[in-house]
């Protein structure tokens, strides 16, 4: 269990921090970014749970704490060292668990006949911004993976990237099953 009684250290003050492992690298470092959008990601869901009940919130809590299992795994890059202890680590299942309530949430939403503008309902738009931020660390995740001596496992990158699948359909699912959903008209302000 993790206990923090200190909340301040002073090594970020020289632009500094530390990974799980003891590794001391730079605040900007692309692992620190990849880490720091997934809580980015974390926090905008924060407040779409404030719109949320029953099992969309339920959901969305559990998603939450999914999140801190993927931070804890970016921030302990698998560099063949003995730890002290067993990494924590995205596995399959909770890409597959995504993968099926994707399928659940979409089989009660009629298919797309135009993209569609972030917005709708409280709900709805707030997952919105969280999925644009999910892009945005996945972006930094597959950025981080590429990388030589920078290793990101194959289920990490898979569950962040069908994380922004699933906030998608759970916008549409929030805006009445996409009934409520505000659609793109091309051109339309010309």
């Amino acid at each position: 269990m993790v206990k923090l009684d200190k909340i301040y250290t002073r090594t970020g003050d020289k632009g500094r921090t530390r990974l799980s492992t003891g590794e001391e690298v730079a605040k900007w470092h692309p692992r620190v970014a990849s880490y720091g959008s997934v809580d980015e990601v974390n926090a905008a869901l924060g407040v779409a749970a404030l719109h949320a009940d029953g099992e969309m919130l339920s959901a969305i809590r559990r998603i939450q704490n999914d999140l801190f299992d993927l931070g804890a795994d970016l921030a302990t890059p698998e560099r063949g060292r003995v730890l002290e202890w067993t990494p924590l680590r995205i596995i399959e299942s909770q890409v597959q668990r995504l993968e099926k309530e994707i399928d659940e949430m979409n089989a009660s939403i009629a298919p797309l006949d135009s993209f569609i503008l972030p917005g709708g309902t409280p709900l709805a738009a707030q997952l919105h911004v969280a999925r644009t931020l999910c892009r945005t660390a996945e972006r930094k995740v597959a950025e981080l993976s590429a990388m030589e001596d920078e290793p990101v496992s194959a289920e990490a990158l898979a569950f962040i990237n069908r994380l922004s699948d699933w906030l998608f359909v759970a916008a549409r699912a929030a805006n009445g099953n996409g009934v409520d959903d505000i659609k793109w008209v091309p051109g339309a302000n010309r």
